[in-house]
């Protein structure tokens, strides 16, 4: 498709607890692309897990960002072009552009029940096939769906997935990534509760806001299939994909809480310079080429390319992280000296 006009990158938290070190790093590389490249970066909520997702979390998450610097040009509490930026306030959005894939057959109504679809799921588990949908509203007629809706039985919207296709998403990070469509079965667009799933969210809300590059963390790119048929099915252009390593603890595990400080906040709340910080977390899986470990945000902007973000994980080494603090904290002390502060 033809290029963006402009480069546009989002971080795209959930409001269900702190910001950790993954996300820092996430919204960070996002910011510097968007900076290094005159773009837009874009800050979203999707607040659409209703039991999870609280305004205290929103608001913590929000003032972690601002505290390291990453300032957003589109987003809650500054608004933009292409708003509201809580998917919470998107329903209708959402809901629109389901009818508009069910009018062009890309999706259907699906009424089956919970039961129904636990016993399809066991029925495939026995007899060692996936657990991918094979309920009759696939291929209902037109007459069965209308009298279900007439008697206003809940029913889920699915997306209708094209068999035998192979579907190939360029990533800047690993390369060419493919799936095969016969994997993954009709997954569910909207819920019956009328609120709307993950990929389809994401997929439509990249698209409207027009994001050119969507920087992520790996445990996302199995979405990237979902998220790419619906952009195909809407006649979307694809944003370039690019999915980065985890932060792993030194024993190469995924960095949990068990491993000490991970949130953001608790390394302000431990004294930590915001300058280190940024610097530390720019360089777990990006580096440009260079002997060079410190520096200012102005020169990690300066340097920051995509082509160097690294594909193997990166370990979150307290150690390094102190000694980092501690030149940082020597060259402002320098800094100020010099000033006659």
């Amino acid at each position: 498709g033809a290029a963006f006009e402009e480069v546009r990158t989002r971080f795209a938290p959930s409001p269900t607890g702190n910001l950790h070190v993954g996300g820092a790093r996430t919204a960070l590389f996002n910011w510097l692309y968007a900076r290094k490249m005159g773009g837009k970066f874009i800050l979203r909520v999707e607040d659409t897990d209703q039991e999870r997702s609280t305004r205290e979390s929103e608001e913590a998450v929000l003032r972690d960002l601002r505290w390291l610097g990453v300032t957003w040009d589109e987003g809650p509490e500054v608004g933009g072009a292409y708003g509201p930026y809580r998917q919470s306030e998107r329903a209708q959005i959402y809901q629109d552009y389901a009818k508009q894939l069910v009018e062009a057959g890309h999706a259907y109504p699906c009424f089956c029940t919970d039961e129904e679809l636990a016993a399809m799921k066991a029925r495939a588990e026995e007899e060692g096939r996936p657990p991918v949908y094979s309920g009759k509203w696939a291929t209902a007629s037109a007459e069965e769906v209308q009298e279900m809706l007439d008697q206003g039985i809940p029913h889920t919207y699915r997306f209708r997935v094209p068999q035998d296709r192979v579907i190939t998403v360029p990533d800047i990070v690993r390369g060419e990534v493919s799936w095969n469509t016969n994997t993954l079965g009709d997954f569910v667009l909207i819920r019956s509760n009328g609120l709307p799933v993950y990929n389809f969210c994401v997929a439509v809300d990249d698209a409207l806001m027009k994001v050119s590059h969507v920087l992520r963390a790996e445990e996302h790119l199995p979405n990237t299939l979902r998220q790419a048929l619906v952009y195909e099915a809407l006649g979307f252009r694809m944003p370039t994909f690019g999915h980065m390593s985890l932060i792993l603890a030194p024993d190469k595990s995924k960095l949990s809480k068990r491993h000490g400080a991970t949130s953001v906040g608790e390394f302000e709340r431990e004294g930590y310079l915001r300058e280190a910080l940024v610097n530390y977390l720019s360089l777990l899986g990006w580096n440009d080429g260079s002997e060079q470990e410190i520096y200012s945000v102005d020169e990690l902007v300066e340097s920051f390319s995509l082509d160097r973000i690294t594909k193997s994980g990166a370990v979150f080494d307290k150690v390094k992280l102190n000694w980092m603090n501690g030149e940082h904290l020597h060259s402002m002390e320098e800094g100020q000296v010099k000033a006659g502060v």
